[in-house]
């Protein structure tokens, strides 16, 4: 498939990207909007993955991981990350639980980027009643995951409050307690990653979601609000960012409702360059119809 321009993806509507760089390919995991046309609800049930060598021509990896793979899950294939660690490929995910009221995480793992995915724990990893008493039943979305320099893996995830944990070095358990991270108008789509010793935290700002971010020296805070990273998709409601650096370039992958009877349930997923300001501070992404080469 050959899709120069935004969106880069035009067969199918994907939302949420989560973005993995190896072997000198990019790996581009997304989820699965299928909500019929008139139809303004999230109809999610799989997620979808392509690579590509030059951010152009991609290839699909169908039938991955849906979400009825976690046995204890009762649907809604959610915002997910995928990570490497140990030659092992971690798929953590945001789905609906059957008896726990509300979403959980779950994870899954395969010892390929492109292979089966199966559940690893045959539970959640995290769920509603783990956290304080909340009114609010999508608390756990959007997972985003780092492996730090020393090797420590870390995990941040939220909806309406940004949550964050440490995870066991097997990465399929939490190795501390939940933690929160006080963010302005913080909405949902935690993104997490590390460039020169700055830890960089983006997210969901207000409703409908411009993407903003905060900047860190430590994994555990504190946080300085650095502001807007990108504005209002057009006509869709969410954004979920993914940064990624790729062949000695920064990129911001996110979507918008851009295809054809697109919107804030039939969402596409598209990238821009990303640059960095020599503070460290990141530039805010302009969004264009062009898109990336290589």
């Amino acid at each position: 498939m050959n899709y120069p321009g935004n969106p880069i993806i035009r067969h199918k509507y994907t939302a949420d990207p989560t973005a993995l760089v190896y072997n000198d390919k990019i790996y581009l995991y997304t989820g699965h909007d299928e909500a019929p046309v008139g139809t303004e609800e999230y109809v999610m049930n799989d997620w979808l993955c392509f690579s590509s060598a030059d951010l152009v021509t991609w290839e699909e990896h169908p039938g991955l991981l849906q979400a009825t793979d976690f046995a204890w899950a009762a649907g809604g294939a959610y915002a997910t990350n995928v990570i490497e660690k140990d030659s092992m490929f971690y798929w953590f995910t945001a789905v609906n639980h059957q008896t726990v009221s509300g979403t959980a995480i779950g994870v899954a793992r395969s010892s390929s980027p492109t292979g089966k995915f199966e559940d690893v724990i045959g539970a959640a990893l995290i769920t509603r009643d783990m956290l304080p008493a909340t009114g609010n039943p999508k608390i756990n979305l959007d997972p985003s995951v780092i492996v730090d320099d020393d090797g420590c893996a870390y995990i941040f995830w939220g909806n309406g409050q940004c949550h964050y944990a440490k995870l066991t070095d097997n990465m399929v358990g939490l190795g501390s307690r939940i933690n929160t991270v006080d963010l302005p108008d913080f909405e949902e789509g935690a993104h997490i990653h590390k460039r020169n010793g700055w830890y960089y935290l983006s997210y969901g700002y207000g409703m409908p979601e411009k993407v903003a971010y905060a900047m860190s020296r430590s994994i555990h805070g504190p946080w300085e609000f650095m502001g807007i990273l990108n504005e209002i998709a057009g006509n869709c409601e969410t954004n979920r960012p993914c940064i990624v650096d790729f062949r000695g370039k920064s990129y911001f992958f996110y979507h918008n409702g851009g295809l054809k009877n697109g919107g804030s349930h039939r969402r596409s997923v598209c990238v821009d360059e990303l640059y960095y300001n020599t503070d460290a501070s990141m530039k805010r992404v302009v969004m264009t119809s062009e898109g990336v080469s290589m």
